[in-house]
């Protein structure tokens, strides 16, 4: 769809009084932006050193019923204790427990380092921790979904220190944990986190469940509500100051509020009525969000679903940026000062659209990682690693799937100092800026077009290395640099990232393209740190 901008042409006197002198009107109507001087663009804040990190679902590394990719032939199967209450068993397909010593994975996950690897998810409120060297029973003991063994757990932990990722998780909260009066216990927690030192690992943080919004799906005691969450916490929080007082304490953890995907009929359990009982008890501030549902789950309504064709749309890449805002207002009611993490993100919920794991997804993707840097996210987890259809490797082979790519990139490129790089011409154009990494005073401008049919223009009074992603097939999986197609060498090396040269002066942007420019000597003051 071609994006037309209806605007009214003012005198340079009017623009200087509406306080916009940066920008003047070009001959065909479009606004279009002063000179970008990479040496002078104004700091905004700065991300966390892990801002792009990722998730290792606790069921993957258990082995369980994860989201049924779509490509799957396996047949459906009754339900069972280690799925998310309410849901159709043909929505999930068992897995064994994810090889987390495989080297492919290793060295592609270790070339997104450093990072957080947060192991959680719905399936982690329910498993139990088998503080023993024995096999795992057949049947998870009563109260519990799964079970952990220490090998699974000590594989995390190799991995972590493997690929300079420091563990992020959650605790068992359903029933196995709690009293005969259903005030949770840290029985639990406390093998699992003498364990974890014991087997040379630490957990920098932690939520005490997974999205207790939906505290009953996850294994919750039915009727349970904000004040039951507030008297457990307090319980929690009370055991890790002292068990593990270096680790942060995340929370709530809320998903959905403010949006579609939390329709008035579900009981839920809100981040305000959590904090309301508990106050600002967290040492930082977390929250989950997706666009939307997948179709997996399309039974939630069509309100909360999405489509390929939106996929580009100002609404779709605009969502992760509203939802932020919808949660650092109750941020910054209950529990300002606190730095927000997103701890659980993707396409969609539900394991991804069919079109998470194509290029198409790539738009979405490194615009809520500019978008959110701009806002002062400090960390950004996305789903999953390597499994369903928004995974960044393919689940059965580690093959990089497009966001892959694109992450690969935002990790060589975008240093943690987040600068201005001014307002867009074009709704369809989105522009980001940061210091450049590993280079002092450098600068890396991320211009992400989305249109479908027009080449957008900036001006850059610099030269700079170029570096562009595109895709013959928007909706497939082979991802081009500069026109070369980008895949793993012999023994899975990464291929060479190499930049084109481009001039200063005007500077086109295709349609449904992707670009990084760099200024590694743009001597930007702010960046000399």
């Amino acid at each position: 769809m071609r994006i037309k901008l209806n605007v009214t042409v003012l005198s340079v006197g009017a623009l200087a009084l509406l306080g916009t002198p940066s920008v003047f009107w070009g001959a065909s109507g479009d606004p279009k932006m002063a000179p970008i001087v990479p040496a002078s663009l104004p700091q905004l804040n700065a991300v966390d050193e892990r801002f792009q990190s990722y998730n290792i679902e606790m069921v993957e590394v258990t082995g369980g019923r994860f989201w049924k990719p779509y490509a799957s032939k396996g047949e459906a199967k009754p339900t069972d204790a280690n799925q998310p209450a309410g849901l159709s068993p043909s929505l999930f397909e068992y897995r064994p427990p994810i090889n987390l010593s495989n080297a492919r994975l290793r060295k592609l996950a270790a070339a997104l380092g450093p990072t957080y690897v947060r192991v959680s998810g719905t399936w982690a409120n329910t498993t139990y921790f088998q503080n023993s060297d024995e096999p795992a029973p057949a049947t998870p003991p009563k109260g519990f979904g799964a079970v952990l063994t220490r090998p699974e757990w000590k594989g995390v932990i190799d991995f972590a220190n493997a690929v300079d990722a420091r563990i992020v998780t959650s605790f068992s909260t359903g029933a196995g944990t709690r009293d005969d009066a259903g005030v949770w216990t840290p029985n639990q927690a406390q093998q699992f986190l003498d364990y974890t030192k014991s087997a040379g690992g630490s957990i920098a943080a932690a939520e005490f469940m997974n999205e207790p919004t939906f505290a009953e799906m996850g294994g919750a005691p039915k009727g349970y509500d904000a004040t039951a969450y507030g008297r457990d916490f307090a319980v929690f929080r009370a055991f890790i100051k002292q068990s593990a007082p270096n680790m942060l304490i995340l929370g709530p953890g809320g998903v959905g509020e403010g949006s579609a995907l939390l329709p008035p009929s579900m009981h839920a359990i809100t981040t305000p009525a959590i904090l309301a009982i508990t106050g600002p008890a967290f040492d930082r501030f977390s929250y989950h969000t997706y666009g939307a549902v997948s179709s997996r789950c399309a039974a939630m309504g069509g309100d909360a679903s999405t489509s390929s064709d939106a996929a580009l749309s100002a609404d779709w890449l605009s969502r992760g940026a509203a939802n932020f805002d919808f949660y650092a207002g109750i941020r910054d009611f209950l529990s300002r000062g606190k730095g927000m993490w997103l701890t659980e993100t993707a396409q969609a919920a539900c394991g991804g659209d069919r079109w998470a794991s194509t290029f198409l997804d790539s738009f979405r993707y490194l615009n809520q990682l500019g978008s959110l840097a701009q806002k002062g996210l400090q960390v950004h987890m996305h789903n999953t690693l390597a499994s369903s259809d928004y995974g960044l490797l393919d689940e059965k082979t580690y093959e990089p799937r497009p966001n892959y790519w694109a992450a690969l990139l935002w990790r060589r490129l975008m240093g943690t100092t987040v600068l201005d790089p001014g307002d867009s011409p074009s709704p369809s154009l989105h522009l980001y800026a940061h210091c450049m990494r590993s280079e002092p005073g450098g600068v890396v401008l991320l211009a992400i077009n989305a249109s479908k049919d027009e080449t957008k223009t900036l001006e850059i009074n610099s030269a700079s290395d170029r570096y562009t992603l595109t895709a013959k097939e928007l909706m497939g999986t082979a991802v081009e640099l500069n026109g070369s197609e980008l895949k793993l060498g012999a023994d899975d090396a990464l291929p060479e990232l190499k930049s084109v040269a481009a001039h200063a002066g005007k500077t086109a942007f295709a349609p449904l393209s992707i670009t990084f420019l760099a200024f590694p000597k743009a001597h930007d003051a702010n960046c000399l740190q």
